[in-house]
């Protein structure tokens, strides 16, 4: 039916027809090196402020891996004017909320409050970037939580596990070697001098950007960013030196066996992200991609070998284009009762196969067009994410402004372009496997943890 090809266009036309045009973003820098974004979003009184700093568990060392993660539970552990648990419970009291997160190039602190209650979020954000007291016996005591975390998330879940092991296999001399969290042998012998030598170094507001969205006047944001992290002064910055994973020179795999339920498979192939990528339009054309595999119900992955072939239970594709340094390209699954991750290997290689022989076609690409641009759209409701984006951005290196073009981006992929990609990109010689081989349960443990590993909440 004709109806029926016009749908993608028509949902893309109602997007950007219905939505409100995108706010201008106000940018500017105190004299300490502060940068400074402001969004005004004014839906509803509230504001998010987001502070963001150039620093994840990607600049970390052998023997201090997880430091940064430690850090960022600390950084509520009190300073000379406010004392531990004193932030979380004067935000709480203040009607907002409030959390951090660790990643791979970015450790970021947020509060989300009435607009009214901005100042409060500023004040003891700007007391704590450099005047934290990083007591021994709170350093210890979260240490041990930091731990356990490791175990719960990490340990007792084997696909997380999995997903680990992976990675640790695939990159060599990267710093995406090593989990966010943390290598436990480091976490055990981590000490608090560490802790103290890491926040002198990169907790400052020359290697920080503060977003600011919501119900907000830019002037007043600037004055008030002015009042309370101008005084603060800039450090000397020294960045990491390049850390560039050697070239690949055949297929990895790896076997781990852990007390699980169900087999479990991960297939990652290097690619180019963004910031790395020889022609720009290479990571938009792999985002597309995994769309095909992965967008929704109707695409490839849960249609074939779920729904057809009834080879697995689940399976998924994943890549993150917005990543600091050349990343994966994920393939995920866990076999259905009867068969094996053998088995699902072979049949997610003949999907690979099957992109890089045949084109998409017109109609399949624009449905799965007009999803991942829908997906990005809808974020736009919510200022958190808002804030998230250009925050991550901002601090990987790219820029907030990249953000406005990822619509048109996808939009201009073309079939062929996704065949250079597939034919370029996911091939043996990039390709690192992991299997997770079950062992029996024992006392309920086992159970089915998230394959990729974002960030680590406090």
């Amino acid at each position: 039916m004709q109806h029926a090809k016009l749908l993608p266009a028509l949902l893309l036309w109602a997007l950007f027809t219905a939505a409100p045009a995108l706010a201008q973003v106000h940018e500017f820098r105190l004299d300490n090196g502060l940068k400074v974004l402001v969004k005004e979003d004014h839906r509803a009184p509230v504001v998010v402020s987001q502070i963001w700093y150039k620093v994840g568990s990607s600049y970390e060392h052998d023997g201090i891996t997880g430091v940064s993660h430690v850090l960022e539970h600390m950084m509520f552990k009190g300073t000379a004017r406010h004392g531990p648990g004193e932030f979380s419970r004067i935000i709480a009291e203040n009607g907002g909320e409030e959390n951090a997160f660790t990643g791979r190039d970015y450790t970021a602190y947020f509060q989300q409050l009435e607009r009214s209650r901005l100042e409060v979020s500023f004040e003891m954000e700007a007391d704590r970037m450099r005047n934290l007291l990083l007591p021994e016996e709170e350093f210890a005591r979260e240490v041990k939580v930091v731990m356990e975390e490791r175990r719960m998330r990490t340990e007792d879940r084997p696909e997380s596990l999995t997903y680990e092991q992976l990675n640790a296999a695939a990159f060599v001399n990267s710093p995406y070697h090593h989990p966010i969290i943390g290598w436990m042998e480091d976490l055990e012998s981590l000490e608090i001098a560490d802790l103290a030598a890491w926040y002198r170094r990169w907790y400052a507001p020359n290697n920080a950007t503060l977003v600011v969205v919501g119900d907000v006047e830019p002037r007043q944001v600037r004055e008030l960013a002015e009042k309370h992290f101008g005084p603060i002064p800039p450090s000397e910055l020294k960045p990491p030196k390049p850390r560039a994973e050697i070239r690949q020179r055949g297929e990895r795999r790896v076997v781990v066996r852990a007390p699980a339920e169900l087999p479990y498979l991960l297939m990652g192939y290097k690619v180019p992200v963004l910031k790395t990528a020889a022609e720009e339009w290479e990571p938009y054309a792999l985002e597309v991609l995994a769309g095909v595999l992965d967008g929704g119900d109707s695409a490839r992955l849960a249609r074939n070998l779920v729904r057809k072939r009834q080879l697995a239970a689940s399976a998924g594709a994943g890549y993150n284009l917005y990543s600091m340094r050349q990343d994966l390209f994920l393939l995920d699954g866990t076999p259905a009762r009867g068969h094996s991750a053998a088995e699902l290997e072979k049949a997610l290689r003949e999907e690979i196969e099957r992109l890089k022989r045949e084109p998409v076609s017109s109609a399949e690409l624009a449905r799965i067009k007009a999803q991942v641009v829908a997906g990005k759209t809808y974020e736009q409701d919510s200022i958190f994410y808002q804030a998230m984006q250009m925050g991550t951005l901002e601090t990987v290196g790219l820029g907030w402004q990249r953000m406005d073009e990822y619509s048109d981006r996808v939009l201009a992929i073309t079939a062929e372009q996704l065949q250079k990609v597939a034919r370029k990109y996911l091939v043996d010689e990039r390709l690192t496997v992991a299997r997770l081989e079950p062992l029996p349960l024992e006392n309920g443990n086992g159970g089915k943890g998230q394959g990729g590993e974002q960030h680590e909440d406090r």
